[in-house]
C-alpha cells in the first residue's frame, strides 16, 4: 500500500474548522455538564467524579506516525463512550486468554450473580451486550435500564419511535433489538470484572495501555457506589462512559495510539497485543444493526460520517470526543471537544487534506 498524499495546508484547514466549531459544554463543569438532561429524576444526578475540560484539541497520524497535533493532546480529558470500545478491547483480551472463550454463551453461565438470574434476562449473551442488543433488564448500580429505553443517537439511522427516553418501551427478546443503552453497558463492564476478578483499569493499563506506549497520565474512576466484594476484596467497577460521572479520562495522544494499534489488527512492533481475529470480529457488523460492531461504529453505509470512507471505525464518545480509524488512508485522527454536529464537515476537510493513491 502507497501512502496517501498529504496537503498540509488542506490539513490545518480542517483543524481551524474543529478549532472554530468547539462544542457548546461549558469547560469549567456547570450545572448538568457531563450529564444527559434528558434523563428523569432522580437519575439526573452525578454518581461518579467529573473534572473541568480543555479546549479543542487533537492528533493525526498517518503512515505509523503523528504527523500533527493541536490544543493540549496530552491532557487527560474524560472521553465519555469512546470508554466502550476500551471494554470491547478487555473482552477480546478475555477472549484471547480464554476467559471468554464462546461470545453466543449467556453470561448467567459464567458469572452467576450480578443480575442475569431473571427469566428475561437467563439468555442474554456476551455478544449482546458487545453489540447493544441485549435488552437486559434490570438496575446497575442504582440504576434501571429504562433510563435509556427509546434512547436515539445522531450517528444511527432514524427510526419511528412511540415513546420518550426513559419510557417504559416494552422488551423484545434478546439479540433482537438494537439500543444505545448505557446501564446495560455498566452490566457488562461489571461482568468483565467478574471475569478478571481483577480492577479493570489494571487490566488495560497492562495489557493495552503500556503495550502501546500510552502515558501514566489517564484514569479510569466508577462511582461512589460501584465497589463490589470479589476474593474478599473491595473492587471499584468503571462505566463504559461518563453519563453519570466517572469514566476514562485520557488525552488525545494516547488514543491515537490505540487507535493505531487497532488500525495495525492488534499489533504494535513485534507484539500482538490483541489478536487480529479479536480485532476483525470488533469491526464485524451487528445483524440487526449494521452500522454497529462490537462497541465501535461502522461507515460501511456511509450513514456515521458520510464525508468519511465507507472502510471508516469510529468511536465516539459525547461532548464530542473522536477516534476515527481509516484504513483506505492507513490513517487515525482523534478530535476532543468539537460540536457534534460539525463532525462530518471534520471528516470532509480531512479526507480532501489525506489522499489515498
Amino acid at each position: 500500500m502507497r501512502p496517501p498524499a498529504i496537503d498540509h495546508a488542506k490539513l490545518q484547514a480542517a483543524i481551524d474548522f474543529a478549532v472554530a466549531h468547539e462544542t457548546p459544554w461549558d469547560r469549567d463543569n456547570s450545572a448538568n455538564w457531563g450529564i444527559h438532561t434528558a434523563d428523569r429524576p432522580p437519575w439526573n444526578r452525578l454518581l461518579g467524579p467529573v473534572h473541568p475540560r480543555g479546549g479543542v484539541s487533537g492528533v493525526v497520524r498517518v503512515g505509523g506516525r503523528q504527523i500533527i497535533e493541536w490544543g493540549e493532546p496530552n491532557r487527560a480529558d474524560l472521553t465519555f463512550s469512546v470508554a466502550k470500545t476500551y471494554l470491547a478491547l478487555l473482552a477480546g483480551v478475555a477472549h484471547d486468554r480464554g476467559l471468554l472463550p464462546d461470545l453466543n454463551e449467556p453470561v448467567l453461565a459464567r458469572v452467576p450473580g450480578i443480575g442475569f438470574e431473571l427469566e428475561h434476562n437467563r439468555p442474554v449473551t456476551w455478544l449482546q451486550l458487545l453489540q447493544q442488543t441485549s435488552e437486559w433488564q434490570g438496575e446497575c448500580f442504582g440504576v434501571p435500564d429504562q433510563v435509556d429505553r427509546y434512547r436515539h443517537l445522531q450517528y444511527q439511522p432514524p427510526r419511528e419511535s412511540a415513546g420518550h427516553k426513559g419510557d417504559a418501551r416494552p422488551l423484545q427478546t434478546p439479540g433482537s433489538f438494537w439500543e444505545y443503552n448505557d446501564v446495560r453497558i455498566n452490566q457488562l463492564s461489571l461482568a468483565l470484572l467478574h471475569l478478571f476478578r481483577r480492577p479493570l483499569p489494571d487490566v488495560f493499563r497492562e495489557t493495552i495501555a503500556q503495550p502501546v506506549g500510552a502515558s501514566d497520565g489517564w484514569r479510569w474512576e466508577g462511582y461512589g457506589n460501584s465497589w463490589v466484594e470479589i476474593d474478599g476484596q473491595q473492587i471499584q467497577s468503571v462505566p463504559g462512559g461518563t453519563h453519570w460521572g466517572g469514566g476514562l479520562s485520557i488525552g488525545s495522544a494516547d488514543q491515537a495510539l490505540i487507535g493505531q494499534m487497532m488500525l495495525n489488527e492488534g499489533r504494535v512492533g513485534d507484539q500482538q497485543v490483541v489478536s487480529k481475529a479479536w480485532l476483525r470480529r470488533m469491526q464485524t457488523p451487528c445483524a440487526i444493526a449494521p452500522w454497529y460492531g462490537t462497541l465501535v461504529w461502522l461507515n460501511r453505509l456511509r450513514g456515521v460520517f458520510p464525508s468519511a470512507s465507507a472502510s471508516s471505525i469510529f468511536c465516539i464518545g459525547a461532548g464530542a470526543s473522536l477516534v476515527w480509524i481509516d484504513p483506505d488512508r492507513d490513517m487515525v485522527a482523534v478530535l476532543r471537544w468539537i460540536d457534534g454536529a460539525q463532525i462530518d464537515g471534520f471528516c470532509r476537510l480531512v479526507a480532501e487534506a489525506v489522499v489515498p493513491v
